[in-house]
């Protein structure tokens, strides 16, 4: 029974999650309040090892989703029901999509899909920043502001993306130097 349930809720997800891998990430939050199958912070670890490994990113995270929760057939289950209702849409696009083209409703269904991807995309960013980035439970113990940002992560997410802006190195030298780091670290 799990296994049908983890390729309907992943075929729900693939379904709506307009705009890529990380449109997902709203839909597995609420997946993972209403099923408990994975926390929150499982997703943000869901997230370090897809963006560290070859593949689609929502793929990745389907596969890893499916494995937590019900060992390799859950992560193959899930990674089919994540990946087939795309199939299934690209397949009818393609074959009508020459046709309508021009057509002004299917030129404002995606002019509306785009400033939804980006909203959907946003709104999984924050959750994880909320996740890598806040300590909420610290906070709550302490009161102290010091005590509610993990001020590590915060200054290596930083230097990251500065020196990713400026040295414009491959990607996989940032996940790998920032592993490394969280290691030494202990983040």
């Amino acid at each position: 029974m799990i296994f049908l349930q983890l390729i309907f809720q992943f075929f729900k997800t693939g379904l709506f999650s307009v705009g890529g891998g990380l449109a997902t990430l709203p839909f597995l939050y609420e997946m993972s309040d209403r099923t408990g199958w994975f926390s929150h912070a499982d997703i943000a670890d869901m997230i370090a090892i897809s963006e560290s490994t070859p593949g689609a990113i929502g793929i990745n995270m389907s596969t890893y989703a499916g494995y937590r929760t019900a060992g390799v057939a859950g992560g193959i289950c899930a990674t089919l029901g994540l990946a087939l209702p795309c199939v299934i849409i690209i397949l009818i696009i393609a074959r009508f999509l020459d046709s309508f083209r021009h057509n002004p409703y299917v030129e404002g269904a995606f002019y509306g899909l785009r400033p939804a991807s980006i909203a959907m995309i946003t709104a999984a960013g924050i959750n994880v920043a909320k996740v890598a980035l806040v300590n909420l439970p610290a906070f709550a113990a302490s009161h102290q502001i010091s005590d509610l940002f993990l001020w590590k992560a915060i200054i290596l997410g930083v230097v990251i993306f500065i020196a990713q802006k400026k040295l414009k190195w491959h990607p996989i030298f940032f996940i790998l130097v920032s592993g490394v780091i969280g290691v030494v670290l202990k983040f």
